[in-house]
């Protein structure tokens, strides 16, 4: 794994010096005839917190948010930039010899001093049960810089409706926490649904937040007790929905209802979201003729006659191509298609259009293809 263990100072005075040797060597120039990941491997070894490319974070504090949710609380390096309420991060580990990234939303508030991801333990899943079972203080741990598009404005509307549901919260709470900064003045509610109180994320954060922020209506939906919640049910609980600038994160089926509320009902105010899933594959055009996938990088060429993604076909043929959240998001796994026909399996659109960006998780080899990989 590549988790350093039990880190107990901080490193300013390695970063002192290092300072100098970044800005030689992140010169284009210098950058074509020097690998940097090895240059960053050997820093590491220094310090874990020294990178002269990635963002460092040590684990400052782990809390327990819920029966199977945790906040990690990080410190970055010197290198991180800044954030804005409700983008995602990055993670990235190395796990068996393969490096492997996983997507997290921020719940940290903008221009704190410290970052916040809070991750729920997946049945199966590969990261957020390692972070769980393994991942404590003192640890460091890499990610990217801040990137995402389901952000507040700087202008900001009068009436706004912010819309969870599970671990949904996490990106939304992070805008709570600006609004509150940002002293928003305006008729704000925020509106999460989960299974039970224990399941409730933040539970305690948010009864702090809305007895002192006078803008804020807290409400809260128990669909075990209250029974599933639906579009009909937000209706009747807001009134006044359309007039509310909205802003939702929710498992598949309550934020596709909420689009074809807004879709049916013709409502006019701008309605943000953020998807835990892709959306379904479309059907696909493929006819199972087998085509020819070359990694020109790499001088690797597979076989594919499947309809499912490149990432996927890749991996089958033994290769391991970087990716992060699998479902067209995060856009860990974009690369430069040099020649060939692809089809995006979210839109269905064909395009054999050359040196291309294209995101090997959603996109499927109709022709045989390059891939500058």
């Amino acid at each position: 794994m590549s988790v350093t263990k039990n880190l107990s100072s901080s490193g300013a005075w390695t970063e002192s010096l290092v300072a100098p040797l970044r800005s030689v060597l992140l010169n284009p120039w210098v950058e074509s005839i020097v690998r940097l990941s090895a240059v960053n491997d050997t820093l590491g070894g220094l310090h874990p917190m020294l990178s002269l490319s990635e963002v460092r974070v040590r684990v400052v504090r782990v809390i327990d948010e819920s029966v199977d949710t945790k906040t990690f609380v990080l410190q970055p390096n010197s290198l991180w930039k800044v954030a804005k309420a409700g983008q995602f991060v990055r993670l990235r580990l190395e796990m068996d010899g393969r490096r492997v990234e996983r997507v997290y939303s921020l719940s940290s508030r903008p221009g704190a001093r410290r970052l916040a991801i809070t991750v729920r333990r997946q049945g199966c899943g590969l990261v957020s049960n390692y972070l769980h079972s393994a991942v404590k203080a003192g640890d460091v741990l890499t990610i990217s810089q801040a990137a995402g598009d389901f952000v507040l404005p700087t202008q900001l509307a009068q009436k706004m409706l912010l819309l969870s549901a599970g671990s949904g919260i996490t990106p939304v709470m992070a805008m709570l926490r600006d609004l509150q900064a940002r002293n928003f003045q305006g008729d704000l509610i925020f509106f999460h649904v989960c299974r039970t109180p224990e399941d409730f994320i933040f539970s305690q954060q948010l009864q702090t937040i809305a007895a002192a922020f006078p803008a804020l209506k807290l409400i809260v939906h128990y669909s075990h007790s209250a029974g599933r919640f639906g579009v009909d049910m937000l209706k009747s609980t807001v009134p006044d929905l359309t007039e509310r600038e909205t802003w939702v994160c929710a498992p598949r089926a309550l934020m596709d209802a909420v689009h074809q509320l807004w879709d049916d009902a013709n409502i006019n105010v701008p309605l943000h979201s953020e998807r835990f899933a892709a959306p379904a594959f479309l059907p696909t055009t493929a006819v199972g003729t087998p085509v020819a996938v070359e990694f020109v990088a790499s001088g690797k060429t597979f076989v594919t006659s499947g309809c499912d993604p490149l990432l996927v076909q890749a991996e089958r043929a033994g290769l391991a191509p970087k990716h992060g959240c699998r479902i067209g998001i995060c856009r860990s796994c974009q690369c430069t298609k040099t020649r060939g026909t692809v089809e995006n399996l979210q839109t269905g659109e064909i395009s054999s259009t050359p040196n291309e960006l294209i995101r090997l998780c959603i996109s499927a080899a109709r022709s045989d293809v390059a891939l500058d990989l």
